[in-house]
């Protein structure tokens, strides 16, 4: 049975249960990519117009976005894992539906639903961090990240393998049943966390705006991520597209195995949260922010230059590899920065942080999709480009801070 703890005093943090943690955030988190390289196959099959295939992706992410602020803010007022397990029930019910889904407004209404209850993930982050000492913090948090980072780099290649042989509807009828093991699994292992903070839903919500302005740091990190995570949203919505085009021809499989490329980018998770353990914070973010600026020139000039060139593909899958590493260790540095900011309001500071850069995601999803059909793989490019170069002039701004005390 699960330990009757309240609130755990934090120790060294067994094994065992980061890696569960870290297993069961990649599980929940994939649940919305799994659409991003079938964008194609799903829009055809409930008539979604190319210009309005970004919806496929774009909903689950506003979906997330909702939860971050309205759902994960209880991590603070509601005994944690039994938030997570109901949460977890809702996701089974949304999946199931959008695996027998046969309409656009069937499919959209259970990925808007699978995006919210899939918040569960950012409930389990933070708790984590109670369990863990001060001096370990950045390395569980990056633990339990490199987890759900693999789930969203993994979703990708794994949604279209199943898809190849079975369909687009067997991906969320096998996640259904995958997160319905899981919701089991939390619910008889996690030990029981009772927050401290004695105030009402209501209240809780209004002080997400207290925490909002009067907390510098959220901002700034929430700004780079959720223009980091735009880019990222954009490349990984456009480019199953590409593949598929006359250009590259792909096979769904094919798009799986260059999704499958970029999971080597989550090994940046843990360094980075090593490096801020270190006080490297500063450094590693500007490094991260770089990577993700160079991956779009990477990947234009892979996308422009012979057509079956194996150069050409060598060129793209670098891309990704540089835009994926530079995205997860700008989420690990952003989230270390903010749980050391205080223990009481951390699924609050957290449900912010998320839903600030899940909002530049969905822009990116739906930016993408629009920017592909009318201006090509250079349109996308030029936006992708964008968006971390101003993330890299805000950072720029740290320094002159610095300077002025």
């Amino acid at each position: 049975m699960a330990s009757p703890v309240s609130n755990p005093v934090p120790t060294a943090i067994p094994t065992w249960i980061t890696l569960l943690l870290a297993i069961a955030c990649g599980a929940i988190v994939a649940n919305l990519y799994y659409a991003q390289p079938l964008i194609g196959l799903i829009s055809a099959s409930i008539h979604l117009s190319p210009a309005a295939a970004g919806l496929v992706v774009t909903l689950s992410q506003i979906g997330y976005c909702l939860g971050l602020l309205f759902i994960v803010p209880l991590g603070d007022l509601i005994e944690n894992r039994r938030l997570v397990v109901s949460a977890l029930v809702v996701t089974v019910f949304a999946l199931i539906a959008a695996a027998f889904s046969q309409t656009a407004w069937q499919f959209l209404l259970a990925a808007l639903v699978i995006g919210l209850s899939s918040v569960a993930a950012q409930v389990l982050v933070p708790y984590a961090t109670y369990l863990a000492t001060p001096e370990k913090r950045g390395q569980v948090v990056g633990n339990v990240m490199s987890g759900l980072l693999m789930g969203i780099l993994l979703a990708r290649p794994l949604s279209s393998l199943i898809a190849n042989y079975w369909g687009w509807h067997a991906v969320f009828a096998m996640s259904a049943c995958a997160i319905g093991l899981l919701a089991l699994v939390l619910a008889r292992h996690l030990p029981q966390r009772q927050p401290a903070v004695g105030m009402r839903y209501g209240q809780l919500l209004h002080s997400m705006w207290g925490l909002l302005t009067s907390t510098p740091i959220l901002r700034r990190r929430a700004a780079y991520h959720a223009l980091l995570f735009a880019a990222f949203s954009m490349f990984w919505t456009v480019i199953p597209l590409l593949l598929a085009g006359p250009r590259f021809d792909l096979s769904q499989t094919g798009i799986g195995l260059f999704a499958l490329a970029g999971v080597m980018g989550a090994i940046a998770a843990p360094i980075a949260g090593r490096l801020a353990d270190r006080g490297l914070t500063r450094k590693a973010t500007g490094l991260a922010l770089l990577l993700a600026l160079i991956s779009y020139p990477v990947a234009y000039i892979g996308a422009t230059i012979g057509a079956s060139s194996h150069l050409s593909m060598a060129l793209l899958v670098g891309a990704a590899l540089l835009l994926d590493m530079g995205v997860s260790a700008n989420l690990v540095l952003g989230q270390r920065a903010i749980f050391s900011l205080g223990g009481e309001v951390r699924s609050r500071l957290n449900g912010l942080y998320m839903a600030i850069f899940f909002a530049g995601g969905a822009v990116g999803s739906g930016l993408g999709g629009w920017a592909y059909a009318y201006g090509g793989w250079g349109f996308v490019s030029l936006f992708g480009v964008v968006m971390p170069l101003l993330a890299l002039l805000y950072y720029f701004t740290e320094f002159k801070q610095k300077r002025a005390k």
